[in-house]
């Protein structure tokens, strides 16, 4: 495939503790630093009909300090090595990570399993991050553009985890108290829950003895094998107004095979890119630059266990959006009757192999993907998303993938100003 080329990069060190607990080490001898990345099957999709926003509130949580380390304390030593740290909650896991210098590598790793898998979750440093959250959920449902996505997923998803706000209900987070959070904890992170990923300049280091006598490998095994409900995205149209709103939007969502199939992910991409990255693609060319009806449009695929989903975004006045519409379904099914041509493909593919090289030239980047793909059992090795991507052909793209993204597979929402 034309484009950058990458350097080989040694295969992951995977092993596991004696509890169970998954690692994952990438050297990267020419790195500066390293990054230690945690993860966690603990997203909002594994929270009980009582514990909404206790995945998201948990991660604020435990940066208020361990039995050992008081509230700021992490970071002030992380900074104090030369590094440091950030957390996401998404709706499938959860991932807490460092970047240091190498020299710190051993004392930070103590620190973030401390933090990580002690947290003190002290009352009162509970009522105070919770007004956090709160004032977290206030933003987002305080932006209107924020409001018509998350109603796009409730319309689209129903009563799958993906509906509901990673964030939570505001009536739960009410509710919550620091011993509904340490049950949640203690239920999710588990050894078999769990994987830590080490990436960087990992020449000199050697942290198996420290892992071992480490607050990971006192970690029991979950009692259960919940695995993520499938996703069975709904299909159909819904309009609504909004305050506030400065521009209307057409989002539409549709729904593609899980993440476990890194193969069809890859198509995925391709399909997505093809569509409307860049001035050439399809939709941008047609819509934005040709008619000028839509000031941008986007289609991003997300990458998610139950099920993925392509999401797409038209901006654009509201007076335009029957003819948006039009318009995208005019080139979806254009799409379907005559397969895309090879310089779209070839197009596509120097942009998503480029885009996946990118992702490769940095310790934290690494961490994550090898993390990510360590904790749900997949153990391909880095160069093969590469090797996929030439697997995809127009023929097969149109037979496996293009029909899922018909118009009457879609979810479609209008959101206009009120």
């Amino acid at each position: 495939m034309p484009g950058l080329t990458t350097a080989a990069l040694p295969e992951p060190q995977r092993a596991q503790l004696s509890n169970g607990a998954a690692t994952v080490q990438l050297d990267l001898p020419d790195a500066p630093v390293v990054c230690l990345d945690f993860w966690c099957k603990a997203g909002s999709g594994y929270e009980g009909t009582q514990e909404s926003g206790l995945a998201h509130f948990l991660e604020h949580m435990v940066f208020k300090g361990s039995e050992r380390l008081e509230a700021g304390e992490f970071d002030l030593r992380i900074e104090a090595l030369g590094g440091n740290s950030n957390a996401a909650t998404g709706f499938d896991d959860v991932h807490y990570h460092v970047l240091v210098p190498p020299a710190a590598a051993a004392e930070s790793l103590d620190l973030l399993l401390d933090l990580v898998l002690r947290p003190r979750l002290d009352a009162a440093d509970f009522q105070m991050e919770r007004q956090v959250v709160l004032e977290e959920l206030a933003q987002s449902e305080d932006q209107p553009e924020e409001v018509a996505f998350q109603q796009l997923l409730r319309l689209s998803c129903l009563d799958h985890a993906y509906g509901k706000p990673i964030l939570g209900e505001r009536d739960a987070l009410l509710r919550h108290n620091p011993a509904s959070m340490a049950a949640f904890h203690q239920r999710s992170y588990r050894s078999d829950r769990c994987c830590l990923s080490i990436a960087g300049a990992l020449q000199q280091l050697d942290l198996s003895a420290q892992l071992e006598d480490s607050p990971l490998a006192e970690l029991k095994p979950a009692s259960d094998n919940t695995s993520p409900r499938p996703l069975n995205l709904q299909a159909g149209e819904h309009r609504l107004e909004l305050q506030r709103l400065e521009s209307a939007r057409l989002l539409m969502a549709w729904q593609l095979p899980s993440a476990a199939d890194q193969q069809m992910v890859l198509g995925g991409d391709l399909l997505t890119t093809l569509l409307a990255e860049g001035r050439r693609s399809r939709l941008v060319e047609r819509l934005r630059e040709q008619l000028r009806l839509v000031e941008s449009i986007d289609l991003d695929l997300n990458v998610l266990e139950s099920g993925c989903l392509v999401l797409l975004e038209a901006v654009c006045d509201a007076e335009q959006l029957p003819s948006v519409k039009r318009e995208v379904r005019a080139v979806l099914e254009e799409l379907q009757q005559q397969m895309p041509s090879n310089a779209e493909l070839d197009r596509a593919k120097r942009l998503v192999g480029n885009g996946y090289r990118f992702s490769l030239e940095a310790p934290g980047g690494v961490a994550a993907m090898v993390g990510n793909s360590c904790l749900w059992g997949r153990h391909h090795n880095l160069q093969a998303p590469l090797d996929w991507l030439e697997g995809w052909t127009c023929e097969r793209l149109s037979r496996e993938l293009i029909p899922l993204l018909s118009p009457e597979r879609a979810f479609a929402l209008e959101a206009v100003p009120a």
